[in-house]
């Protein structure tokens, strides 16, 4: 399925396509293998298009993994609108979310898609 998408991206026009929200957990080529090779290949918002990570995989180390890939954000299952919204809309506005430096620094720890103050 990725590698279909991977395919298709590849021969679509700028402006087919806004965002992508690229589920992790695929057959024959994961979302992580699929981003890279979106963001490798030679078409025009290869390097810029908001790509989503979709997966219940929701531990820090996996929304690590989703940045490291070439992923704007990671939004955890189940999906929760709001956050998904929100997350879309941050992404739209220049803000790109997660923010690396903050979702990783000393003050607060992962759970899930939320941050939360540590011992709290």
């Amino acid at each position: 399925m990725a590698k279909r998408f991977w395919k298709t991206f590849e021969q679509s026009a700028p402006g087919d396509y806004d965002m992508i929200l690229m589920d992790v957990q695929m057959p024959v080529m994961n979302g992580y293998e699929a981003t890279k090779a979106i963001r490798r290949s030679s078409h025009e918002l290869a390097k810029t298009i908001p790509i989503i990570a979709m997966t219940a995989n929701a531990f820090s180390e996996d929304i690590q993994h989703s940045l490291a890939a070439g992923m704007n954000a990671h939004v955890s299952k189940p999906v929760e609108m709001k956050v998904l919204e929100k997350t879309i809309r941050s992404i739209k506005s220049g803000g790109g979310v997660p923010n690396r430096r903050s979702l990783y620094s000393d003050e607060w720890k992962v759970t899930g898609h939320r941050r939360i103050k540590k011992d709290s």
